[in-house]
């Protein structure tokens, strides 16, 4: 047979169905291949080219591109051919994985590194956002811009609902920093096929899939002792036992939760603090008061079980407590964008302004920074300062 012309679609059609391709040069060591295997189907393309490494033909299908007109099918298999020899020739390896492949290696990859909890969030992540769309099925080679942006717009639009299942609740728009979180899971995925060499650009997701500024901007609700009191009353009654820990150690929500009945120290009256943001164990020594707080917590529990748990002795989680919270937040009447983590804010800022802790002592309870504690409550420290001036007045 003479030299064949696959452009051509009356070129195709006298082509004899059989398993191996029919194969055509585009440069040098690098060709497009058509295969049909019965006379009446619409046939497959392929792309061919040699590994420099091991100087072993390799192959990778194209697809049919039935969905478009059988005249310009060879056009688009050819650029599809011509985009795979590029990513060849950057380094990528020959075998193209789909998005929903990715995401699945980035959930072996965090399993593998020792960290279960954010391997198991990343894991439900795609497989709300990801595993069951449309661009999970796109291979990373064929992966647009205009993709991820039809997901990403997508997602934005996609009210959140309550995770926990016995929280029932209304269906919310979904927040900006939200939506951060679920692309940042989905980039991260991205991020290391590119390292991995199963993608060899990330023009289709290095942009389109930056992160909302300002989402995780702290909306720094403050309540008063009278509100914080207002919250707890309207609360269930074991989720007031949480809210009043809050309101009695500036810890973040998080790490409050987390605490096991072992962590109090009945005898030296010390809880130790040992899951926050920044992963360090902390002992706090509490007052008289506060102490009893946790102590009337503790009783009959063991070590592990946790120190503040819910109505059926499960340990809290902010899936669990935030439509209860905001229920509470309604009933007492309490600015709407009141948080769990309002608390914290609020306990800070008394113990500054009202108080007056020095900013080590607040940043070592709270388990931050004193660069944070500056950033967040710096214009309650310039106001003391200015009162402290004021006094020196002759």
């Amino acid at each position: 047979m003479g030299t064949i012309n696959l452009g051509k679609v009356e070129s195709r059609n006298r082509l004899a169905p059989r398993r191996d391709p029919y194969w055509q040069r585009i440069e040098a060591g690098c060709f497009i291949g058509f295969r049909r295997m019965t006379a009446d189907s619409d046939g497959t393309w392929l792309a061919r080219s040699r590994d420099a490494t091991t100087d072993k033909q390799i192959q990778s299908p194209l697809g049919d591109f039935s969905d478009h007109p059988a005249h310009a099918r060879f056009d688009l298999a050819n650029k599809a051919a011509r985009d795979w020899f590029a990513h060849l020739g950057r380094g990528g390896k020959a075998k193209a994985i789909t998005v929903k492949v990715a995401c699945a290696n980035y959930v072996k990859h965090l399993a593998s590194a020792n960290k279960a909890q954010a391997a198991l969030d990343a894991k439900k992540r795609f497989a709300r956002w990801v595993d069951d769309h449309m661009i999970g099925g796109i291979t990373l080679q064929k992966l647009k811009p205009s993709d991820i942006d039809g997901w990403r717009k997508e997602l934005a639009a996609t009210p959140t609902v309550p995770q926990n299942k016995k929280s029932e609740g209304p269906t919310r728009a979904r927040s900006a920093s939200t939506l951060n979180r679920d692309m940042t899971s989905l980039r991260a995925a991205l991020n290391l096929a590119l390292e991995s060499g199963d993608a060899t650009s990330d023009a289709a997701w290095k942009v389109k899939l930056r992160p909302v500024k300002d989402a995780d901007r702290r909306r720094d609700v403050y309540l008063d002792l009278t509100q914080r009191r207002a919250l707890i009353a309207k609360a269930p009654p074991d989720l007031a036992v949480l809210l009043s820990a809050l309101s009695l150690v500036p810890l973040r929500p998080g790490a409050m939760a987390a605490l096991v009945a072992g962590n109090f120290d009945k005898r030296l009256s010390t809880l130790t603090i040992g899951k926050d943001k920044h992963g360090q164990d902390r002992k706090i020594t509490l007052p008289p008061a506060t102490a009893a707080f946790f102590a009337e917590q503790c009783k009959g529990k063991l070590p592990t079980a946790p120190l503040l748990a819910r109505a059926d002795g499960s340990a809290w989680n902010k899936d669990a407590w935030k439509y209860p919270v905001k229920d509470a937040v309604l009933a007492a009447e309490l600015p709407a964008a009141a948080t769990a983590y309002a608390l914290r804010h609020s306990t800070i800022t008394d113990l500054i302004a009202l108080h007056k802790l020095d900013t080590l002592t607040v940043a070592q309870l709270s388990g931050t920074s004193l660069l944070m504690i500056e950033k967040h409550y710096g214009h309650l420290l310039r106001e003391h300062a200015a009162k402290a001036l004021a006094s020196l007045t002759l």
